[in-house]
């Protein structure tokens, strides 16, 4: 057994990447087994690199492969590792995951991706260096709030927008969409707002998300105090960027927690995010449930409080369609693995169809 195996959380090598007392609590039954614990800083092709009390080492992950995909190794776990002397070095097994950012792959399959695991702050990093896309803050939000950590709007380039009320009325927009969740305006370039999120994600486990271009990089450099991470401009013709990150790192910061960076995201399916999604749109959950019929698709039905709203201007039409495409997009995705839900909504679709088309007829009848 290792003696750093036996040292108080408070005084562990691995404290500074988020090691505890319920971690050390999980790992017991792995000490008596010689195994060491780690934080997993990197994955790639079967292999990780796995911070330890004897420092990082090299390991394999053929005994942690499973088929579900959603248990595979990612960056951010919690693993019981060999100890040295082994060669290769493998993971022998992945300690409780707290919480999981997840999103759906790109593939035609029913598949989750896990980008980040065991994450306090979802910190999303919106470039202010282009047009607010506030329908991708929402999808980036839902999937935050559905992975159990505390999501963070971070509107970057800030030094972009000189005109202070300009800035207003861009934070306000975003405030709007983001109910619940904090919003700042950083500049890499010239520190602006910088110390408000170092004290932010000073504790914990931040990961860092975002599309390409919108300046996680120059980000994560700031965050860290030094250019760890490579940095590319953005494309002049179209606004979008290069992709500089490929892998998702785990990295101390020097202010304390750790950060896991993670490649621009072009796209950002929901996996199985409906309370996510409530939680983004809660000014229209809450407003559904003052409708006058408990299943009420907000469309034409009588006493619909969301569709009143909409009519005096205290809902906006793009928030609402937003709300009904992810809602959709969730449903769908959830009915893709559940054959009984998948029959439920084509039974719901046909009854909306047909009561459609009956409300078509009736009135033309009276216009007859």
């Amino acid at each position: 057994m290792s003696s750093s195996s036996i040292r108080l959380p408070s005084s562990h090598p691995l404290a500074p990447y988020g090691w505890d007392a319920d971690r050390e609590a999980e790992f017991a039954p792995y000490t008596g087994q010689g195994l060491l614990p780690g934080r997993v800083v990197r994955v790639d092709r079967g292999q990780c690199d796995v911070v330890t009390p004897d420092g990082t080492v090299r390991a394999d992950t053929e005994f942690v492969v499973p088929r579900d995909p959603m248990k595979v190794v990612c960056t951010g776990d919690w693993v019981a590792v060999d100890p040295q002397g082994g060669d290769p070095r493998y993971v022998r097994t992945l300690l409780p995951r707290r919480t999981a950012f997840v999103r759906s792959t790109s593939s035609k399959r029913s598949e989750g991706q896990i980008l980040a695991a065991n994450v306090d702050h979802a910190v999303v990093a919106v470039s202010l260096g282009g047009e607010l896309d506030l329908g991708r803050v929402e999808r980036f939000l839902a999937l935050a709030w559905e992975s159990g950590a505390q999501p963070v709007v971070v509107l970057t380039k800030a030094d972009l927008v000189p005109d202070p009320v300009g800035l207003s009325y861009l934070v306000q927009d975003v405030e709007t969409t983001a109910p619940g969740v904090p919003v700042l305006t950083v500049s890499a370039h010239d520190g602006t707002g910088l110390d408000v999120l170092v004290a932010l994600v000073g504790g914990g486990t931040s990961v860092l998300l975002g599309q390409s271009g919108a300046g996680k990089s120059s980000l994560a450099n700031a965050l860290l105090g030094t250019d760890v991470m490579d940095v590319q401009a953005t494309r002049d013709v179209d606004g979008k960027g290069r992709h500089t990150t490929t892998t998702r790192n785990l990295l101390v910061l020097p202010g304390g927690g750790v950060l896991i960076d993670t490649p621009g995201l072009r796209g950002v399916g929901l996996w199985d995010a409906e309370s996510g999604v409530g939680q983004v749109f809660a000014e229209i959950e809450e407003l559904a449930e003052r409708c006058r019929f408990h299943d009420c698709a907000h469309e034409s039905e009588p006493g619909c409080a969301v569709l009143a709203a909409l009519e005096t201007g205290e809902l906006s039409v793009r928030r609402l369609d937003s709300y009904r495409k992810l809602v959709r997009e969730n449903q769908w995705i959830v009915a893709k693995t559940d054959a009984r839900l998948r029959a439920e909504i084509r039974k719901d679709w046909k009854r909306k169809g047909a009561e459609g088309r009956a409300a078509m007829e009736a009135k033309r009848g009276r216009g007859r």
